[in-house]
């Protein structure tokens, strides 16, 4: 029959999926570190027992999370990811010509080293030499930058042990000085099925700081629900307003330049909660 591992998404409702075979288990500083061989997804991260990433459905996330800020911005240099310590969204921002520098902060260490070693298609770029990978606090990092990034991406976990400072307005304020003064960000914001009252906190706490603050949505069905959203707050360039030729040609497998915008019509209920 092989192991079966639910996720236990709320307290009546969970994703079931079949392991095939263990391939690390670890308790590190943080948190409960599993890579595991799926028989649906490949391999795949899991963090206190939460799907993180798979081989199969990385790619919906981690473009996403990296393209929408990396379009909207006109000239994007400086980019940071808080989290994120699979490389995913590192891989997706260096297909962005115009980005010199993409450094990425992840809390803990060993999500880094056992990415490159199981999920080398997600964290093969983390070597390249416009990355710089620091093993850090986020948190931390954001309050002691100023004025530094132009785009800054929120790869975190839910809001839960070590991502739950990454939840709160301070957080957001430090964003907002960490940025330059035509910077971006964006950050993972859960789903409206689940998690409606955590959507409506962020938005209210990003639009207080930022001027523009849009949600939008993704399909990624290893997550609760199937829908994720995320959220973007902008000093100065509107996603909804970006012109037909800053659209450079990339390779990917769910992001166009259609679903740029499609991505910020919501579900009459996911208005709703906004």
């Amino acid at each position: 029959m092989g192991l079966w591992f639910t996720e236990k998404q709320t307290d009546n409702f969970g994703i079931t999926m079949k392991i095939k075979k263990t391939l690390h288990t670890e308790q590190t500083d943080f948190q409960k570190l599993d890579m595991v061989e799926t028989a649906e997804w490949g391999n795949m991260l899991l963090l206190d027992d939460m799907v993180m990433t798979s081989v199969k459905d990385e790619f919906v996330y981690h473009e996403m999370v990296a393209h929408i800020p990396l379009f909207t911005h006109p000239n994007p240099k400086e980019v940071l990811v808080v989290g994120g310590g699979d490389g995913g969204v590192i891989r997706e921002i260096l297909k962005h010509p115009s980005v010199e520098k993409a450094t990425l902060v992840d809390i803990d260490g060993k999500v880094i080293e056992y990415s490159k070693k199981y999920l080398p298609e997600i964290a093969g770029k983390l070597e390249d030499p416009r990355v710089e990978v620091t093993v850090g606090d986020g948190f931390m990092h954001i309050a002691e930058s100023d004025n530094q990034y132009d785009c800054i991406m929120v790869d975190s976990t839910e809001p839960v042990g070590p991502a739950v400072n990454l939840f709160t307005k301070g957080f957001y304020a430090g964003i907002a000085k960490a940025l330059k003064e035509d910077g971006l960000f964006v950050a993972q914001s859960d789903n409206p099925w689940f998690k409606g009252d955590l959507i409506q906190s962020v938005q209210k706490d990003v639009k207080e700081i930022f001027p523009i603050t849009r949600l939008y949505t993704a399909n990624i069905p290893t997550y609760p629900s199937g829908m994720w959203a995320f959220t973007i707050g902008s000093k100065k360039y509107d996603p909804l307003e970006v012109k037909e030729e800053r659209f450079h040609p990339i390779e990917t497998k769910y992001y166009t330049k259609e679903l740029h915008k499609a991505a910020f019509v919501l579900p009459k209920f996911v208005q709703d909660l906004l």
